[in-house]
């Protein structure tokens, strides 16, 4: 059976696009500790069943009772984990609920017959995809929604999709922005990843660097200096080796990688401070491939940057608009 939660998260805008405490006299009865207020959005109750649904929705559970085991209540460390990512889940909620009531303030809603015809939709084409109804409804079932609550999120995330056009409206790049850029990251357009074969020698201070720098400009070997002294564990008995490194590859430092790739081949680099030391590096071979003509890639870099420009706005909004809300938390009840 096809993954319930790939099938209808695909479906959910809802909340999931962004990524007075409650009463003590309540009695402490399931029930009661479910409408338990943990935050407030203007005059808007969000209540601890509606995070502890998410929880259910979002995985969490599953994925911390993977890493910890079942008992996982007992572990203090995987219990601060469901704590921190209950928090996140509230955050998430209270932007929700901050963008439906911005629906109403900007008048955004749809009709009700716009609203119901868009629900009807998503919700059919979520349903096809199984074959049977009992299907359907034990699916439903295992990513913690029922039908009704399935609608309901469909709603909002409608409703959301219309604040978001909202405050996406007149982001454009232009042509010239999309050449600029181009034009400064062309190492990310080439037909092929460009490559570079590295050998290094890491040091703890920058005098004994120098030291090896001299040796080398001497004409001594640098893989025999690597084994006789390099502090990398992982390289000093290969020379120093490292092999290819594709371009753009982040498993590397950011610092030791652009002045690699600034080396011809052959070339071995002056003393290079890093978060691990001090490194003398060696371009043993670099591997370039044609840059592709803007044309090619235009759309490609354009839906980039409007992406990344579309972001900064939303991020920008939404911090206005919590600023200028009144969202009070009661994390304690959560």
């Amino acid at each position: 059976m096809k993954s319930a939660k790939k099938i209808i998260s695909a479906l959910m805008l809802g909340m999931f696009v962004f990524s007075a405490a409650g009463c003590d006299m309540i009695e402490k009865t399931p029930e009661g500790i479910s409408k338990q207020v943990v935050a407030k959005v203007n005059d808007e109750k969000v209540t601890k069943g509606e995070i502890d649904k998410l929880v259910k929705q979002s995985g969490v559970i599953a994925s911390i009772e993977q890493q910890y085991g079942t008992n996982y209540t007992s572990n203090e460390e995987a219990m601060n984990a469901l704590n921190q990512q209950k928090g996140q889940l509230l955050d998430s909620k209270i932007t929700e609920v901050l963008f439906l009531q911005k629906a109403k303030e900007l008048k955004l809603m749809p009709s009700d017959s716009e609203l119901n015809k868009q629900v009807t939709s998503q919700y059919n084409s979520a349903k096809k995809q199984y074959k049977t109804d009992t299907e359907w409804k034990s699916a439903l079932k295992q990513a913690g929604y029922t039908e009704d609550e399935l609608k309901e999120q469909m709603k909002n995330g409608i409703i959301e999709q219309k604040v978001l056009n909202y405050i996406y409206k007149g982001i454009s790049i232009s042509d010239s922005a999309a050449k600029s850029y181009y034009e400064k990251n062309q190492s990310s357009y080439t037909e092929k990843t460009n490559t570079i074969n590295v050998s290094h020698i890491l040091l703890k201070t920058e005098d004994e660097a120098k030291k090896v720098e001299t040796r080398i400009k001497n004409g001594e070997d640098f893989a025999k200096i690597a084994k006789e002294v390099s502090t990398d564990t992982g390289s000093k008995d290969k020379g120093g080796s490292l092999g290819d490194i594709q371009q753009g590859d982040t498993n590397y430092d950011a610092t030791f990688m652009a002045a690699a790739w600034k080396l011809k081949a052959g070339e071995v680099s002056q003393p290079v401070k890093t978060q691990f030391g001090w490194h003398v590096i060696k371009c043993v071979k670099k591997t370039e491939y044609p840059v592709k003509a803007f044309d090619k890639v235009k759309a490609d870099i354009k839906s980039t940057l409007l992406k990344q420009k579309q972001q900064t706005k939303l991020q920008d909004t939404i911090t206005k608009w919590k600023k200028a809300a009144k969202i009070t938390k009661y994390e304690k009840n959560l």
